[in-house]
């Protein structure tokens, strides 16, 4: 298969940045889960550039990681991915501490479009919208969390169309890094 041909014929959608600070995704490749809500997601970290003796580095955690705190996107604002309805709410009270796991369903939103497109955001806190609720891409939609099936604070992302066909995600290049770019222009 040739690396620019679409992989195994999935689509892609473009959804707005899940954050306004930096960060960092990593994908769930092709084949590697198969259940709607994880194929093709991608798991999106907050990063901090971190002054060490005069080198600087970008990184997700201060100290060695082992409280939630430490975790620069710990409670950061996560952002709706497109205009679009909450479909669906799903709430776990447990917190993780970092690198331990409560197996469990991860507290999430599920957002569908006027295509039928769902979009899910988890991992997530303190919800701040309701089912049924319409809502605008870049909108605050809850907090980042570390719950259910995850190890560090993160929101996980995927998204699926009318047919329950994994999508690729894919971030709108103008709303990445709004917080960054605003702090640089200072």
């Amino acid at each position: 298969m040739s690396i620019c041909q679409p992989a195994m014929g999935n689509g892609f959608i473009k959804i707005h940045a899940p954050y306004k600070e930096s960060f960092s995704c990593t994908e769930h490749w092709d084949g590697q889960f198969k259940s709607l809500g994880d194929a093709l997601g991608t798991d999106c970290v907050i990063q901090k550039l971190v002054d060490v003796e005069g080198r600087v580095f970008q990184r997700t955690f201060r100290n060695q990681g082992f409280e939630n705190t430490d975790w620069f996107g710990f409670g950061k604002d996560v952002l709706a991915p497109c205009d679009c309805v909450v479909e669906a709410i799903h709430i776990n009270e447990a917190t993780n501490n970092p690198g331990m796991m409560i197996p469990g369903r991860a507290s999430s939103i599920t957002f569908r479009n006027k295509d039928y497109t769902r979009v899910l955001l988890a991992h997530v806190r303190d919800i701040r919208v309701k089912e049924g609720q319409e809502v605008k891409a870049g909108e605050i939609v809850a907090k980042v969390g570390n719950n259910g099936y995850s190890r560090n604070p993160h929101t996980h992302i995927a998204a699926w169309s009318e047919d329950k066909i994994p999508l690729q995600i894919q971030f709108d290049q103008t709303t990445l890094g709004i917080k960054t770019r605003q702090e640089i222009a200072k």
